[in-house]
């Protein structure tokens, strides 16, 4: 197996001329920070953004060239559908990036609860779509959050009153939970690959404590300008740059030969910060009923059957 160098940085990547690239969410944080490196590094980088303004802006940043993107609204499954038939190649990896953290409750477009919605249940949807134009690997961006993250009892209707926000809500507690999913699809994807021969190499990252655009989604929707005020002097304070974050994304789409169903993170204290190491998830991210069952109600929810 692989192992990563220590002190693995954006500059050791190879040369990724020929390379294809799509990540989620990619105007902002440790998606823009990946594609600036990806794109240098040659490879060719398809981003999405919600808004066509977002889009011109951050190419406007980084340069047209290798980069360009698509309109993408992972709480709507139209827009993931159009989305996804627009793509008319293959890509290397798909990088499942975008996500939102400890909203208020809030439902998608098609009644998800937003965190799920956006954070697994979109993507789930998107990377099904695709499956069959990735040829290499999808990275999955959790988070050090899904620790706290559970479905209850684990069954079948535990896992859909989750994601359909059925019961008490608690912001925190279904970030976590959506954090969770995207290491349990990460794995189950892993065992499906490997039963059905599909070839793809299915990696998930946490940045550890990042500062990015994440932290202040959450309290800016439930209009706590105060806590807004605080997550942005802590980030000052003690987080890693975006750029620093990226690195656990960016190693895990570009290192040859990582063993799938691997998880990256930051290799310092805590795994807050640093650079990439492999690390494990909570034994929960293991479960393989549980996997099973998240796999079979999420081919439910989005009507999207990986085949």
């Amino acid at each position: 197996m692989t192992t990563i160098p220590r002190g693995w940085k954006a500059t050791d990547i190879g040369n990724l001329s020929g390379k294809r690239f799509l990540i989620t969410g990619g105007t902002s944080g440790i998606g823009k920070e990946a594609a600036r490196q990806l794109a240098r590094a040659g490879g060719d980088v398809t981003i999405t953004a919600r808004s066509a303004q977002k889009g011109e802006a951050t190419m406007a940043d980084l340069g047209q060239g290798r980069l360009s993107y698509g309109i993408l609204d992972l709480t709507d499954l139209k827009s993931v559908r159009t989305f996804a038939a627009s793509i008319t190649h293959d890509f290397d990896v798909l990088i499942l990036n975008a996500g939102v953290m400890a909203t208020p409750l809030t439902r998608t477009h098609d009644g998800f609860e937003l965190q799920m919605g956006t954070n697994h249940l979109g993507h789930f949807a998107l990377a099904g779509l695709l499956r069959k134009q990735i040829k290499d690997r999808i990275v999955a961006v959790s988070s050090q959050a899904h620790r706290f993250g559970n479905f209850g009892d684990n069954s079948v209707g535990a896992i859909r009153s989750r994601l359909l926000a059925q019961g008490q809500y608690k912001p925190w507690a279904a970030y976590g939970a959506s954090k969770l999913a995207n290491l349990l699809f990460i794995h189950e994807l892993h065992r499906r690959s490997q039963a059905n021969n599909w070839k793809i190499t299915s990696l998930a990252v946490h940045p550890g404590w990042s500062a990015t655009h994440l932290q202040s989604v959450g309290p800016a929707m439930r209009g706590a300008n105060f806590e807004e005020k605080v997550t942005s002097g802590m980030n000052s304070l003690f987080a890693q740059s975006a750029s620093r974050g990226a690195l656990p994304t960016l190693c895990a789409s570009t290192m040859p030969g990582i063993a799938s169903s691997s998880y990256i993170g930051p290799d310092g204290l805590f795994e807050m910060r640093g650079y990439p190491k492999m690390t494990r998830g909570i034994s929960s991210s293991y479960d393989q009923t549980l996997a099973t069952n998240l796999w079979s109600v999420s081919e439910e929810l989005t009507g999207v059957q990986w085949l």
